[in-house]
């Protein structure tokens, strides 16, 4: 028999990685990660009135949507098989004052989408954020104080709302406030009102990003904001911080943990569900989401290859599942393809 061995053989020790990528059911038999609809978390924008579908002009494709409308957007959802939406108010500005006093009404617009929803829709999970920046009048996340935001008041602040919430019929509490303490806190607040059930999904490592202006135009805070949010977001550059961050809340009580950023931050979403084990999600938020579109409006990218891409990645990374603005769409596109 004539020796067919090539010098590539002999350069790789007969092994060729390029032999189970050879055919398409090879490719799919070894397939290391996979998305699913299971995957998928869709966060909407939710404004007092009824029958109004706003367009987001930094967001396209993207609504401010009336309770009315978000209760049609979770039964979309639910149809989809999309287990959970997760809601962010657009309040009037004449109720946002400087403590954001309005997320401890019972009945705002946050605690009015999901009681709503949970009639209509039970079987989906609402997930609800008690940050003040939708209810301040200044556009930050805490209660502002001579130029400082404070910790400690708005910690209290946010544990009331959170009860608030829970009452409405919120599944998981996702502070994204990043103060110290807040997780703890809520945990023992939720467990005396009664609500030992409800989780909390912890924005455990979310940056001082540039990536956050067209959800900030959504939410009508881009104009309010005086100054920055640095002293209580997590610098860019700084991993290990963010991990220590992420620990500190896991012993609090974090049931789940978010990156937020999403995709400059794999690394942070790999290290964290390494040390940690518990459910991670990543947020794909709105510059990750408006640029993916922007391009593909111009023809520079094909949008939708860009888009689960860019999703399967955050499973690469480790994550159980991603908040995305394309939920739907790419929901529609898995059920296609069966």
């Amino acid at each position: 028999m004539t020796d067919k061995t090539h010098l590539v053989d002999a350069v790789t020790g007969h092994r060729r990685m390029r032999r189970l990528r050879k055919s398409d059911w090879q490719r799919r038999m070894v397939l290391e990660n996979r998305l699913t609809v299971d995957d998928l978390i869709w966060p909407i924008f939710i404004v007092p009135g009824s029958n109004i579908m706003d367009p987001i002009a930094a967001m396209p494709g993207v609504f401010r949507m009336s309770v009315d409308k978000a209760v049609d957007a979770a039964k979309e959802a639910a149809d989809l098989g999309i287990p959970a939406l997760a809601t962010f108010p657009n309040i009037d500005l004449s109720l946002r004052d400087e403590t954001g006093s309005q997320i401890l009404d019972a009945n705002n617009l946050i605690n009015q989408t999901t009681a709503a929803i949970k009639k209509a829709v039970p079987n989906i999970g609402i997930i609800t954020d008690v940050a003040l920046d939708p209810f301040t009048s200044h556009g930050h996340d805490g209660i502002l104080r001579d130029g400082e935001i404070v910790n400690d008041e708005t910690v209290e602040q946010i544990v009331k709302a959170a009860i608030a919430q829970a009452n409405a019929g919120s599944d998981i509490i996702a502070p994204s406030d990043m103060m110290d303490g807040r997780i703890g806190a809520i945990r023992q607040g939720l467990d005396a009102a009664g609500h030992q059930d409800v989780g909390i999904m912890s924005y455990a490592t979310k940056f001082a990003s540039c990536h956050y202006g067209p959800y900030r135009e959504a939410i009508s805070t881009s104009g309010l904001l005086k100054g920055d949010k640095k002293t209580y977001y997590i610098d860019p550059a700084n991993g290990t911080e963010a991990v220590r961050d992420a620990a500190l809340d896991v012993e609090e009580g974090a049931d789940m943990l978010m990156v937020k950023p999403g995709l400059p931050y794999l690394d942070i979403c790999w290290r964290i569900k390494e040390a940690f084990g518990l459910p991670v999600f990543a947020y794909q938020v709105s510059g990750e989401y408006s640029q993916i579109k922007a391009a593909a409006a111009n023809g520079w990218i094909d949008g939708e290859r860009a888009m689960l891409e860019t999703l399967l990645c955050f499973k690469r990374a480790g994550c159980d599942g991603i908040l995305t603005y394309f939920a739907p769409e790419v929901a529609r596109l898995l059920a296609k393809q069966g």
